[in-house]
């Protein structure tokens, strides 16, 4: 015998209960009303001893006041309402097993109990089980008890338990013969039954019958068919079987239930499951059903924790009826937003949390709730029919709620009826708590990858860029890969595409350290190889969790050359626009970052306006199970197809590759797909003007007239007099600080008007604060003014100072 069996047999009336146990009261009422069962757990609870309770009208000594009221406290899972009241489930006439919560009232004072009661069939004189707990014992912890452990006693005393213990598994759930001896006893004597309780559902869940009560009654029912078709006369006993119109309804009632839970949550699509939660239930269990979730469930946002108020914006997200098309679409659209006032039957279910049933909607209420319709008249819509208001609720947090309404020729919602919205709600809430928090973690995952991700503009100096990223997984949207394109002085551009092994967080936390490394060595404008150095360098001092593949490439489009070095990454193709053939580049494979120790090599490619260059990670060629040369000779062939745009030829390579993987028999695509095309367009000799000027300063002059020569030429008057100033002011500079090799100034006309003036001194230029009496440090000064953009940077042979000037529109 364990603890709790011995402080249910020795315990007082106030001694706590062992944690995970509720001691129960048990009574059983005969045929007559009058009770033949009154446990120990009913002397503490109700009071009156053993011997005074036996015999005595169950309505004597279980007076009820009635059921709790929604304004009282409901700080559990409260189970008002549950079933017909105390009161009339003692008085006889109860067929199936109910539930609730009452207020009686004891020799101890007014007690909130929860009560259930269980009819027993057979040819004993007993006719009810009714079992009883003080409320206050479910509030112990955390509030919410899942699940009663039991006791099992080995013994009773209770006349006539072995006949009971037979039909207990009649109307208990998932109990045997055998289980119901031991258990009939503890029931009877102990007050520890097996009981569920659900955080997320009213308690208690009702039980189904059993599988052997539905079989014997499928068989009684097909006895009768057969006596039937044959004319003869149905024997009373198939008549008189118990399975009556309330047991069939209950039976029916958890069968829709148990198919509506089949029906929704079948995708973790928000807005596929608001239309599976309403089309559930329309027209079985009501004929109208609208659908409302607060503002931030539809955006898939976190919400403050509280009670909805008056405020409080509700989505009407759904609407499904049975009425003739259209005739609630322009009185109640869906996608309209509005709060409800205090006093309506909606806010009170949603701040409550409890379902709120109106039998009937008088012309009144019908009155009242179109005045929160502007201009609009729902009253034809509503008055007459019978409404029910049940909460959409997840973790005690009302997400939403259902306006459930049906037509005045069908009857109305009942006690049943309300159970019933509110297991269904209890369920639709959970799948759309699970679509919400769902939606809220892929808008976190998106909007952290897009953040990691440059926003890249489709023309840079010399050439058209198109890039793609695709993640692995639905369920894993951020990933490791990364491309990116860095403007460098010169016009020319830096190509990057990069893959950190792993996949999730860790792994995209690593690739925005290594992105953000890359380009700011890329603005240094270090040499390939010696970015790659330095990249393995920093990947090392990180940590050695993390290995990284990167393939950086330098096009200068005046040289018309691409400069590139490999670090384990796969090779780029480069499509030639002579002939359209492509070719994977035969590139020194390298060691990925992270390895440290092995050295990088670069090479040059000589490029011709309008050949392509595709770089991508190992996602789009590779799946496992296939080789990669098989990725890589699909990537080759599908980037030489012809494309209207350079969107239209990223798209071309993917669907390719999807479809040789596909074919293949090899399944969708598990890892993340980063992908960049560069048109390499180049910049014409006739658009690039270079000068050589001698460290004297008489060449300032010159050098303002060649720009203004220049310029006047391209048919760009309209910049003379600025670039002219700034080119000035940058050649001054250079004759000053430059030590022996001359100086030299160039303009490219492409997107923008760049000048650079070259000198072979290697410190850089800052800008000063230059005071009105200063002679230096004004004329950075007036480069950041009157330039659209302007920098620095170090060569092998000193310093370039450069700016840009936008082009006067054509």
């Amino acid at each position: 015998m364990d603890r709790g069996t011995e402080r249910a047999e020795q315990g007082t009336a106030t001694e706590p209960a062992e944690p995970g146990r509720v001691p129960l009261a048990v009574v059983v009422v005969d045929r007559d009303g009058l009770v033949s069962h009154w446990s120990r757990g009913a002397r503490r609870l109700f009071g009156p001893p053993k011997e005074e309770a036996i015999g005595r009208t169950a309505l004597d000594l279980l007076p009820v006041s009635g059921a709790l009221r929604e304004e009282q406290d409901t700080s559990y899972a409260a189970c008002d309402g549950l079933g017909p009241d105390l009161g009339s489930s003692l008085g006889g006439g109860l067929s199936y097993p109910a539930a609730g919560r009452a207020r009686l009232t004891a020799p101890r004072g007014r007690v909130d109990v929860l009560w259930w009661a269980y009819p027993l069939v057979g040819p004993g004189p007993e006719r009810l089980l009714v079992l009883a707990a003080d409320a206050d014992g479910l509030r112990a912890g955390d509030g919410v008890l899942e699940r009663i452990a039991p006791g099992f006693a080995l013994h009773t005393d209770f006349p006539g338990s072995e006949d009971l213990a037979r039909r207990l598994p009649e109307i208990l759930p998932s109990m045997s013969v055998g289980e119901s001896a031991r258990i009939v006893g503890q029931i009877l004597e102990l007050g520890y039954p097996i009981l569920e309780f659900s955080q997320n559902e009213r308690v208690p869940v009702t039980p189904d019958w059993g599988v052997a009560r539905r079989a014997e009654r499928k068989a009684r029912r097909e006895r009768a068919a057969r006596a039937m078709a044959a004319g003869e006369p149905v024997p009373q006993e198939l008549r008189d079987e118990g399975d009556d119109l309330e047991y069939t309804a209950v039976r029916e009632r958890l069968e829709f239930l148990n198919e509506v839970s089949g029906r929704i949550g079948t995708s973790l699509d928000l807005s596929r499951t608001i239309i599976e939660v309403s089309r559930a239930v329309v027209p079985r269990f009501t004929d109208v059903a609208g659908t409302y979730l607060r503002e931030q469930v539809v955006a898939g946002e976190e919400f403050a924790d509280g009670v909805p108020d008056t405020t409080t914006m509700w989505h009407r997200v759904a609407l499904e009826h049975t009425d003739e098309p259209g005739r609630w679409d322009d009185v109640v659209p869906v996608g309209e937003a509005m709060p409800f006032p205090a006093h309506t039957p909606f806010f009170q279910c949603m701040t409550s949390g409890e379902p709120v049933l109106v039998p009937r909607i008088s012309e009144e209420m019908g009155h009242a709730i179109a005045a929160q319709f502007d201009k609009r008249d729902i009253r034809p819509l509503i008055t007459g029919r019978s409404m029910l208001v049940v909460p959409l609720k997840a973790r005690n947090v009302v997400l939403g709620f259902m306006i459930l309404l049906r037509h005045p020729e069908r009857p109305v919602f009942n006690d049943m009826d309300r159970v019933t919205g509110a297991e269904l709600a209890a369920r639709a809430g959970l799948v759309l708590d699970n679509a919400r928090m769902y939606t809220f973690q892929e808008n976190v995952a998106e909007t952290l990858q897009d953040s990691m991700l440059p926003h890249i503009p489709p023309r840079m100096a010399g050439c058209d860029i198109a890039t793609r990223y695709l993640p692995g997984t639905q369920l894993g949207r951020v990933g490791g890969d990364w491309f990116d394109a860095v403007k460098l002085h010169g016009g020319r551009t830096a190509f990057v595409v990069g893959d950190v092994m792993g996949h999730g967080l860790n792994s995209a936390a690593m690739m925005g350290q290594l992105r953000t490394a890359v380009q700011t060595m890329a603005g240094l404008d270090l040499p390939p190889a010696q970015l790659l150095r330095n990249l393995d360098d920093l990947a090392q001092r990180l940590g050695d969790t993390y290995l990284a593949t990167c393939l950086y490439a330098v096009y200068d489009p005046i040289a018309s050359e691409l400069h590139l070095a490999n670090a384990g990454h796969i090779p780029p193709v480069v499509v030639r626009a002579g002939d359209g053939r492509s070719e994977l580049l035969d590139l020194p494979t390298g060691a990925p970052i992270g390895v440290g120790g092995v050295p990088f090599e670069a090479v040059r490619v000589r490029v011709a306006p309008g050949d392509r260059l595709v770089m991508c990670t190992d996602g789009l060629v590779e799946v496992r199970g296939e080789d990669i040369g098989v990725g890589l000779a699909t990537l080759c062939e599908s980037a030489a197809h012809p494309a209207a745009s350079m969107d239209d030829a990223c798209d071309t390579i993917i669907r390719a590759l999807a479809v040789t993987f596909a074919e293949a028999g090899r399944g969708g695509r598990k890892d993340d797909v980063a992908l960049l095309m560069a048109r390499l367009n180049g910049i014409e000799p006739g658009d690039v003007a270079e000068w050589r000027l001698a460290l004297d300063r008489a060449e300032v002059g010159r050098a303002r007239a060649a720009v203004r020569e220049q310029l006047h030429a391209w048919g760009l008057a309209r910049l003379v007099a600025p670039a002219e100033l700034m080119a000035g002011e940058l050649v001054t500079n250079a004759v000053r600080h430059a030590h022996a090799r001359p100086v030299e100034l160039r303009l490219v006309r492409g997107d923008t008007l760049l000048c650079e003036v070259h000198d072979d001194d290697h410190e850089l230029p800052t800008l000063l604060s230059a005071g009105p009496l200063d002679e230096a440090g004004r004329g950075l000064r007036v480069v950041s003014t009157l330039s659209r953009e302007w920098g620095t940077s170090r060569t092998k042979a000193g310093k370039t100072v450069w700016f840009e000037l936008t082009l006067p529109r054509r």
